[in-house]
């Protein structure tokens, strides 16, 4: 006890060790789907999905602990919701690049977040991105994802004349997965804590009497990790082509990092004068995680804004992140459960943080055109072209032009003018790719 007086102030917090597991525990409910929805989505990369799962838990169980122990805060992190799609479906099935190459990129992105965390730069980054840009990319993703379960789930489907039109609705897949969503904000509303992961639960066992799904069991020893782990390709990331794939993975971590990061310690009463004490800790440990998550096999990992729910049951110190480390690690003997979860049984919680990424748009501007037209063609052009970075670089090059059109270039930050300008290169001289 003594030990963990030391560790985790939790006399100065107002807590105690029971209070703090309490909350770990609640996050981790909260959060639990990631370990089977991110293994879906990146085996549809290519990935071994057994792989992928112990590469999950593991880098999750690795990030939670450093934050819990260097930065001494009740966040918890995981492979994150969006950046996982866009590394699967935009990188790897949209641009045709490997996925060794792919975490390569995501190598490269950690790394130059390190730095810049180290130099306490990102506090200039940041203020130089406008922030209808920042919501916009935020609302983008949601739409992407959108767009991603719902074909997951067969609501949606191909059509050479309309380009996507409904799916075939009479299919067991598609309705468990629409039973599977609704039950999910029922419960979420009524604050039923791990609603997403009831969800995902419950249409994995209805599978198995109306989808033609195998029992496979649930508990056996942890898959190998050997087929993802030290796989990433970093020479490959480093080619032209792909420089603006770690742009975007750059850009998104930077943003997500920081917004959870304020969002989860404000709810905790942690911030003074309106600020983290220990930001900088915090970001390495969050750029630390991304680090370790592309060596084991996975996308980038990110504070999650689940750690909300525990810090909502009263988690206040790193003890809790710690907790959901511990939770992470155990969950390592589950591994045939997890491989018997379809992916109409994850698209529904897919569909529900897309539902809740795209509420970020209520916060725009809309009375000033030149902030929120580029924030809306962000948004429309993640899920229309089906690539993440489409959507970023038209977001920054539009906003520059409006800003010039308009007699407002200095309006623009010079960090705008130069993220566009890369992305006019790249359409000019490399190509969408």
């Amino acid at each position: 006890m003594a030990l963990l007086e030391r560790l985790f102030k939790l006399k100065e917090q107002g807590t105690n060790v029971r209070t703090e597991l309490m909350a770990g525990f609640t996050t981790f409910l909260t959060m639990a789907y990631i370990i089977f929805v991110n293994p879906s989505i990146l085996g549809d990369a290519g990935m071994p999905k057994d792989a992928v799962f112990v590469a999950t838990c593991v880098a999750a169980a690795i990030g939670s602990l450093i934050m819990g122990l260097y930065a001494n805060y009740p966040i918890a992190l995981a492979p994150s919701m969006g950046l996982n799609a866009y590394f699967a479906y935009g990188v790897v099935k949209g641009m045709g690049y490997t996925w060794e190459a792919a975490l390569g990129a995501v190598f490269i992105s950690g790394s130059i977040f390190v730095v810049i965390s180290v130099l306490r730069v990102r506090e200039l980054i940041v203020r130089g991105i406008p922030p209808s840009i920042r919501i916009a990319i935020t609302a983008g993703i949601g739409l992407f994802l959108g767009i991603v379960s719902l074909k997951s789930a067969g609501i949606i489907a191909a059509n050479p004349a309309t380009f996507v039109t409904l799916g075939d609705l009479h299919k067991p897949q598609a309705l468990l997965a629409i039973f599977g969503f609704f039950l999910i904000v029922a419960l979420d509303h009524l604050r039923v804590k791990g609603a997403i992961l009831i969800g995902i639960m419950t249409v994995t066992i209805l599978s198995f009497v109306v989808g033609g799904n195998q029992f496979a069991g649930v508990f056996s020893a942890p898959p190998s990790i050997d087929p993802t782990l030290f796989k990433l390709d970093i020479s490959s990331a480093l080619s032209v082509g792909i420089l603006n794939v770690v742009l975007v993975f750059f850009l998104v971590e930077l943003f997500d990092a920081t917004g959870t990061l304020m969002g989860v310690a404000s709810r905790a009463g942690l911030l003074k004068e309106g600020k983290m004490e220990r930001l900088n800790k915090a970001l390495l440990a969050d750029s630390g995680a991304i680090l370790a998550g592309s060596v084991l096999g996975t996308s980038s990992t990110a504070a999650y804004i689940e750690s909300a729910a525990g810090v909502q049951a009263g988690g206040r110190t790193g003890l809790t992140a710690v907790a959901v480390a511990a939770l992470f690690l155990g969950c390592l003997f589950i591994a045939p459960l997890a491989g018997t979860v379809p992916a109409y049984a994850t698209a529904p919680a897919l569909f529900y943080v897309a539902c809740l990424m795209t509420r970020e748009l209520v916060e725009l501007n809309w009375g000033d055109t030149t902030e929120s037209i580029p924030a809306v063609i962000t948004a429309l052009l993640m899920p229309f072209t089906y690539s993440i970075a489409n959507g970023v670089a038209f977001g920054f090059i539009s906003y520059a032009v409006l800003k010039m059109f308009t007699g407002q270039p200095r309006q623009a930050p010079v960090m705008v003018w130069a993220i566009a300008v890369v992305f006019v290169f790249r359409y000019a001289f490399i190509g969408a790719e």
